[in-house]
C-alpha cells in the first residue's frame, strides 16, 4: 500500500475494510467518511461526559486556543477508584444532542459552554437542543463542522459548566482501560467499559482509537476516556455484521479532534498537517515507512528527506508502516516543528521538519 501524507489515503486496510459501509442514522446517510469495508459499518451517536479532578494540572492547547488539555497521565489509574469513580467524575460534562438528524452526544470541554461532538451528529442543523445531566435544556448553536475528520463544535450560552479535560498528547495505550459514556438508543448516561484494543487506526485518513467497550447508535460524539478520566477519543463508529455491537468500536483520536476544533473555533478553514511524501511499507521486517516520492517544495523536501529514506519515528513515536506515519503526522498542528528519525545508507539520522498545512 502506498500512502501519501498530503492526501487522505484512498486505500484503507483491506483486512479490516473490504466493502463499503453504511451508517445507522435516523434521518439520512452520512456522506463524509467513506470507507471500503467488508463488514457493515454502523455509525453510532454518542453522548460523552468527562470532567477531570480539580487537582489535575492543565495547560492550554495553544496560546490562542480556549481548549484546556490534560498533562499526559503516566499510567492507568482506574484501580484507584474503579470504573464507577471515573464515570462519576466525567458524567457531569456529558450532554445529549438532538438535531435534525436525530439524537447524539457531546462533551463539554470549556466552562463557557463549548461542546465537542461528531460532525455527523449536527451537520445540516443551525441549532441543537442540548440536555445536561442535571436536566437543564439549552438551545445550542453549531460553531462549525469538518466532515473529512467528522469533528464538530457546538456552543451554549452560560458559564460555569462542568468541563472535561481533553488528554492531548495522552497516547492511548493498547490494553489500558477505556470507558465510553453516552446515550445509546436514547438511554441517557449509559456507561460501558473495556480496553483500548488498538491505537492509530487509519480509517480513511482519520486516526482512530479502537476499543471493545460497547458502542451503539446514540453514542456518537461522546467521549472515550481512560482510567484517569481524560478524554482520549470522540466515539464515532463501529463494525457490525448483524447491526449490533460486535466489540469493535472506533473513536476519533483526541489529538486530531483538538487540532480541528481549534480551527473551527477560530472561524478559519480547517488545515491538517502534511509532510509531503508518498511512502510504501518496508518488507524487510524492520518496520518503518519507506519514502517513494518527495513532493517538490514540501516540508519534507525543504527539510532534506530523500527517496529511499526509511522513516521510523515522528516526534519520538514509532512508525511501523505508512498508515502509522500518516496518523502521526496528521495529529500535529500545521506549522509544528517535529523531529523525524529515519535510516539512510545504513545509518540512523534525524531531521527537524516544519509541517505544511493543507485544506481537506
Amino acid at each position: 500500500m502506498t500512502t501519501d501524507v498530503d492526501q487522505r489515503p484512498q486505500e484503507p486496510q483491506p483486512e479490516l475494510f473490504p466493502e463499503e459501509p453504511t451508517r445507522s442514522r435516523r434521518s439520512r446517510q452520512r456522506t463524509g467518511l467513506v470507507l471500503s469495508v467488508a463488514i457493515v459499518l454502523i455509525i453510532g451517536f454518542f453522548v460523552g461526559r468527562s470532567v477531570a479532578p480539580t487537582s489535575s494540572p492543565t495547560t492550554p492547547a495553544s496560546a490562542t486556543s480556549p481548549i484546556v488539555i490534560a498533562v499526559p497521565a503516566t499510567g492507568d489509574t482506574v484501580d484507584a477508584g474503579g470504573i464507577a469513580a471515573v464515570a462519576e467524575l466525567v458524567g457531569p460534562s456529558v450532554v445529549q444532542l438532538e438535531s435534525d438528524s436525530g439524537l447524539g452526544s457531546g462533551v463539554i470541554f470549556d466552562t463557557s459552554g463549548l461542546i465537542l461532538t461528531a460532525a455527523h451528529v449536527i451537520e445540516g442543523s443551525d441549532t441543537i437542543q442540548v440536555r445536561l445531566l442535571d436536566g437543564r435544556v439549552f438551545e445550542g448553536t453549531v460553531v462549525g463542522t469538518h466532515s473529512a475528520t467528522d469533528v464538530g463544535v457546538v456552543s451554549i450560552e452560560g458559564e460555569g459548566f462542568p468541563a472535561a479535560i481533553l488528554g492531548y498528547g495522552t497516547a492511548a495505550r493498547v490494553g489500558e482501560t477505556a470507558i465510553a459514556l453516552g446515550s445509546p438508543f436514547g438511554l441517557e448516561q449509559t456507561v460501558t467499559a473495556g480496553i483500548v484494543s488498538a491505537n492509530g487506526r487509519n480509517i480513511n485518513g482519520v486516526p482512530m482509537v479502537q476499543t471493545d467497550a460497547a458502542i451503539n447508535p446514540g453514542n456518537s460524539g461522546g467521549p472515550l476516556v481512560n482510567g484517569a478520566g481524560h478524554v482520549i477519543g470522540i466515539n464515532d463508529l463501529i463494525f457490525s455484521q448483524g447491526g449490533g455491537n460486535d466489540g469493535v468500536g472506533f473513536a476519533i483520536a483526541i489529538d486530531m479532534a483538538i487540532v480541528v476544533a481549534e480551527q473551527l473555533l477560530a472561524g478559519s478553514e480547517v488545515q491538517l498537517a502534511a509532510l509531503g511524501v508518498a511512502t510504501i511499507p518496508n518488507t524487510t521486517g524492520e518496520g518503518g515507512a519507506i519514502v517513494r516520492e518527495v513532493v517538490s517544495g514540501s516540508a519534507a523536501d525543504v527539510a532534506g528527506l530523500e527517496v529511499g529514506d526509511r522513516i521510523v519515528t515522528v516526534a519520538g513515536s514509532p512508525v511501523f508502516d505508512p498508515g502509522e506515519l500518516f496518523s502521526e503526522i496528521i495529529t500535529h498542528r500545521p506549522g509544528n516543528l517535529v523531529e523525524i528519525e529515519f535510516w539512510r545508507d545504513g545509518q540512523s539520522r534525524k531531521l527537524s521538519v516544519e509541517l505544511d498545512g493543507i485544506e481537506r
